[in-house]
């Protein structure tokens, strides 16, 4: 099968650590390359294992969830006492754009097309366990976590299941964090843009999605917003509120709430 890239690198697995692979592809999305941060876990591996794809919010790369969350650490002890069944974690870089890409298309460049499209593919062509019948789920945190939601409700059928953590619930609130104007980001088609419209156009084909927030959170009041959103337009969900802020140490922990809830999927 001819490959989608240009170019691809994959690291050796004589020099890699923590069973995490890198892999780095030329996309025509991105007009350059785009970095991948693959967990693949040390237990049996069947074909057709489902993939997780897990976002970053503004600032990260795609280095972040593992050094600085120690997701693969946590999905492999999950693994081992069989609380989840094995899966594989690709964590993508956003395209590198300013202090974040919103996961937007923009400025001529595709940042949703490499997501969506592009790290599927790379993983697809690089890991022979993961094929076209492999169930993806995608997650995220802050800005991370709007990629996940607006992409994973833009897609409902590339994906099985959706998560968000402290997530950023429309664009305006990415002024936030970035030092960019919001005018790179904005859409010709203003839905484009917004969490709930793609909910609500796919209301009934949407895969089964949670999203949760810290108490403490600056995004709490959004968060809630979109929950209530949810509610009135009769869109199943799962919302989930805990203690904590918008901090490494509170997405260590509840990536666990994420990882359980696709297991069940």
């Amino acid at each position: 099968m001819a490959s989608k890239f240009r170019t691809t690198e994959i690291s050796d697995p004589r020099f890699e650590s923590d069973n995490l692979r890198f892999i780095t592809v030329k996309t025509s999305n991105l007009k350059g390359r785009g970095d991948i941060c693959l967990f693949v876990p040390k237990v049996e591996l069947s074909e057709n294992t489902p993939l997780v794809v897990l976002l970053h919010g503004v600032y990260g790369s795609a280095w972040i969830w593992s050094q600085k969350a120690g997701v693969h650490r946590t999905a492999q002890k999950m693994m081992e006492s069989k609380e989840i069944k094995p899966m594989i974690i690709a964590m993508p870089s956003d395209g590198l754009w300013g202090d974040g890409s919103a996961y937007l298309p923009h400025n001529t460049l595709n940042f949703e097309a490499w997501i969506a499209e592009d790290v599927i593919a790379a993983v697809k062509e690089n890991i022979a366990e993961v094929t076209n019948n492999s169930p993806v789920y995608i997650s995220g945190l802050s800005m991370g976590g709007y990629g996940a939601l607006r992409i994973g409700a833009k897609y409902p059928q590339i994906f099985k299941g959706i998560s968000g953590h402290s997530s950023i619930t429309d664009l305006p609130q990415m002024e936030l964090f970035v030092e960019e104007g919001l005018e790179n980001y904005k859409q010709e088609d203003v839905n484009n843009e917004s969490v709930i419209s793609f909910m609500q156009k796919n209301k009934t084909i949407l895969p089964p999605f949670r999203f949760d927030c810290g108490k403490d959170d600056e995004l709490i009041e959004h968060n809630r917003v979109l929950h209530e959103q949810l509610k009135t337009a009769n869109i199943p969900h799962i919302y989930e509120e805990f203690l904590g802020k918008h901090e490494w140490v509170y997405w260590e922990t509840h990536i666990k709430d994420t990882l359980r809830f696709f297991n069940q999927l």
